[in-house]
């Protein structure tokens, strides 16, 4: 009995042990909250009008400070911003976006995270969202259910970047400064749609997804995800040296292949074909200072387009911060590593005008 006894002792020990060693390698963030708010009568660009439409947050910080708005990329959610890369190197205390100093906003998109989704019910009946019904979403949370008035700054990577082109041309007067990161101002087009349409459409014409009302998660989902991945995302450089043979790049695909694909597949193909009519028109009417950062990597919004030097002229105060190749980089993943660029964000920040407004807080 006594060494039964020993034995669990020991076992709950190593297992708080680890617990709190895991909770310790996690960034904990000042006053952080998460919440849903519930948008009534939220009209989507189909016509289609939902009672309550649910959008998921999290916050940082005194709601009486100046607030910073942060936006993910697809599939992502707010809270997963907060990990060690982007929010450990942004949010702590001393860093540029020291949440104890600004009130710091991490919303869910629609369909992600716990904001309203297909798979919330409706499945394919659910109206097909794009990037302006997440914007008017994320604009009505931020005012009308947070009280704020204006923004210091926007910070959005990949969909969160060309969300962030969108705020600025729709509310250009509700914040001094934009950062959109890993993307372009110009419709959707090239390979960037080509890929997505690739996602689309190994879905759409699996007889498994049943038009959207199967009773298993179709596995094409996770293969397409692994090959959609692999093909825009990770840098060359960096997946040459993390795969030097064929062997080892056999390895790498095996091992994303096997690991656990949890989301929904009505969930996964909304997300993708919301992007479809993204199409940042009329970059004049932008009022905040710009200063876009992309990665010489690249692979969805590749440089050699020449897009950021006819474009950025047309915006008043616009600049490009490009993060030079290397083996290190990871392509289109590479914004995603604030470490990157977080000493020209501060400098640029520092240079911005700051127009204080108090909140309703």
């Amino acid at each position: 009995m006594r060494a039964l006894v020993r034995n669990l002792f020991l076992s709950v020990s190593v297992f708080l042990l680890s617990m709190a060693t895991v909770f310790a390698a996690q960034p904990q963030y000042y006053m952080q909250k998460t919440d849903v708010w519930t948008a009534k009568d939220f009209a989507f660009h189909t016509g289609d009008v939902f009672p309550e439409l649910r959008i998921g947050y999290t916050t940082l910080g005194d709601p009486a400070h100046e607030a910073v708005l942060i936006l993910h990329g697809t599939t992502g959610s707010g809270s997963k911003m907060l990990g060690k890369d982007f929010g450990g190197e942004l949010f702590l205390d001393g860093q540029v976006l020291d949440a104890r100093k600004y009130y710091i906003i991490l919303p869910d998109a629609i369909g992600t995270g716990a904001s309203s989704k297909p798979s919330d019910g409706l499945r394919a009946a659910f109206p097909q969202y794009n990037y302006d019904d997440m914007v008017s979403a994320q604009y009505r949370l931020v005012t009308e259910g947070l009280g704020v008035k204006h923004l210091r700054v926007i910070i959005g990577n990949s969909m969160g970047g060309m969300q962030t082109w969108l705020w600025g041309i729709r509310y250009p007067e509700f914040m001094d400064a934009l950062v959109p990161m890993a993307s372009m101002p110009i419709e959707m087009s090239g390979r960037n749609w080509m890929m997505r349409k690739f996602i689309s459409e190994s879905i759409r014409r699996d007889p498994a997804w049943q038009g959207g009302n199967y009773t298993e998660q179709p596995a094409v989902t996770q293969f397409t995800s692994v090959f959609y991945g692999l093909a825009t995302n990770g840098g060359s450089q960096a997946l040459q040296k993390l795969a030097p043979t064929s062997d080892a790049a056999d390895a790498v695909i095996e091992k994303r292949l096997n690991v656990p694909f949890t989301m929904d597949t009505n969930d996964f193909l909304y997300q993708w074909e919301s992007s479809k009519d993204y199409n940042p028109k009329n970059l004049e009417n932008i009022r905040a200072h710009v200063l876009v950062i992309n990665s010489a990597d690249d692979e969805r919004n590749p440089p050699s387009l020449g897009v950021m030097e006819r474009e950025l002229p047309r915006i008043q105060h616009a600049a490009l911060y490009l993060i030079p190749e290397s083996e290190e980089t990871v392509g289109h993943g590479t914004t995603a590593r604030a470490k990157w660029w977080k000493k020209q964000f501060a400098e640029f920040l520092q240079a911005v005008p700051a127009q204080n407004m108090p909140n309703e807080n």
